[in-house]
């Protein structure tokens, strides 16, 4: 296990995904995975987590393990169609990872979730939060319209507001 990596984590107090997503913020997410839902069969929950739970840092790929163990605690596989979608933001790492349901997986290759992964990456890089949590949702809404286009209307089966960890 990585020391340093540890001690990163143990030490982040949970305000800082606070303060990278402040409320007037997480307003915006919420609004625009409404307004995404309209354009596609998908369902979308947002999740943003300052410091992973300590036992998650064992191993090459922790955050996408800690992606979807809360893919799984959340129910987001829950949806009629298979058709949802988790977006996990681990700030103190700036990385994401998007775990979508089988639905999903099938039509959309995992190299496209990839780049819109960079894509947001590259946004919180810059300290640019909001705008790269939106800028992803729009590339997501684009897969999503594209690959699983809407068939009418459609129950909002999980929560459109994002969870900050």
């Amino acid at each position: 296990m990585n020391l340093p990596r540890l001690l990163k984590h143990l030490f982040v107090p949970g305000w800082a995904g606070r303060r990278a997503f402040p409320a007037a913020t997480l307003r915006k997410i919420e609004d625009a995975i409404r307004a995404s839902e309209e354009q596609h069969d998908g369902e979308l929950r947002f999740v943003a987590e300052s410091a992973m739970p300590l036992h998650y840092l064992r191993g090459a790929r922790p955050s996408r393990r800690r992606a979807e163990d809360l893919f799984a605690q959340l129910r987001v596989w829950d949806t009629e169609h298979n058709s949802g979608v988790l977006i996990y933001v681990q700030l103190l790492n700036r990385h994401i990872d998007i775990v979508a349901d089988r639905g999903i997986a099938a039509k959309v290759p995992q190299a496209e979730w990839n780049a819109v992964c960079r894509a947001m990456e590259a946004e919180f890089r810059r300290g640019r939060y909001e705008a790269g949590a939106l800028e992803g949702l729009s590339r997501i809404t684009a897969l999503l319209a594209r690959h699983f286009p809407a068939r009418g209307a459609h129950p909002n089966e999980l929560p459109d507001k994002p969870l900050v960890l």
